[in-house]
């Protein structure tokens, strides 16, 4: 069951969202879950689904090019599939794009004027789109950043599976412990905890300092990636000047 919300603001998604017993901000897709689930109860088995998790307002440098393993993509990743169950994961629209030609997966650049009163004639580069999910080259892009994980089903159903009796050394059917019917809704905090961590992780070793208010004067500095801020008017331009 798929929801669309693709065209609904993100403050909205969350809002509803945290509304939903099932973390789906759609009310018609929310009802057909909730109708699933129901019916995988009483048919004695578990389902598994597909999250997705974005952060707002990150600011642009976060991650490393240069390394592999600060690359913030790579980090976020590691993060979510280190939770139990997840079985798959993907950067924005990573395996859509996977299918199309490059000119229709790029997110074009284009300028447009800071809100009033952050600079008059000031331009910021933006994009048309969002395919990339807020990373380029293991950095953060300004964008959201937006991750998506695949949960598996609970493995311990009602419904007998077959296994075999180590003890015994002889196949028989598993006995049932316990498990949810359907875990997903309850990975969404986990899963936001989870980027989270890798952010706060990923802003520290952008800012340093020793302190909250060491990294609070530095975190307000940071601005949005401005063409004027760029420096490529093919003059010098080095630390010691």
């Amino acid at each position: 069951i798929a929801a669309d919300f693709a065209d609904m603001p993100y403050e909205e998604r969350f809002l509803r969202a945290e509304e939903s017993d099932v973390r789906c901000p759609v009310a018609v897709s929310a009802s057909l879950m909730r109708a699933e689930i129901e019916k995988t109860i009483h048919g004695k088995n578990t389902l598994g689904g597909v999250l997705e998790i974005v952060a707002l307002n990150v600011p642009v440098g976060l991650g490393s090019f240069a390394q592999w393993d600060k690359r913030l993509e790579a980090r976020l990743a590691m993060a979510v599939m280190s939770v139990q169950a997840i079985k798959g994961v993907e950067v924005g629209d990573a395996f859509a794009n996977a299918r199309l030609p490059g000119t229709q997966v790029q997110d074009a650049m284009r300028l447009s004027p800071l809100p009033r009163g952050e600079g008059a004639g000031v331009r910021a580069v933006t994009r048309h789109s969002n395919r990339a999910g807020g990373t380029e080259g293991g950095i953060s892009n300004g964008q959201p950043i937006i991750i998506r994980a695949a949960m598996k089903p609970i493995a311990t159903t009602l419904l007998p599976q077959p296994t075999v009796d180590l003890a015994l050394g002889t196949e028989s059917p598993t006995k049932y412990e316990r498990s949810d019917f359907c875990p997903v809704p309850r990975a969404v905090p986990i899963l936001e905890a989870m980027v989270a961590f890798v952010l706060a992780d990923a802003l520290i070793e952008k800012l340093g300092g020793d302190s909250m208010s060491e990294m609070k004067t530095r975190f307000e500095a940071l601005r949005k990636a401005r063409l004027e801020d760029l420096q490529m008017d093919n003059t010098p331009h080095v630390f010691w000047e």
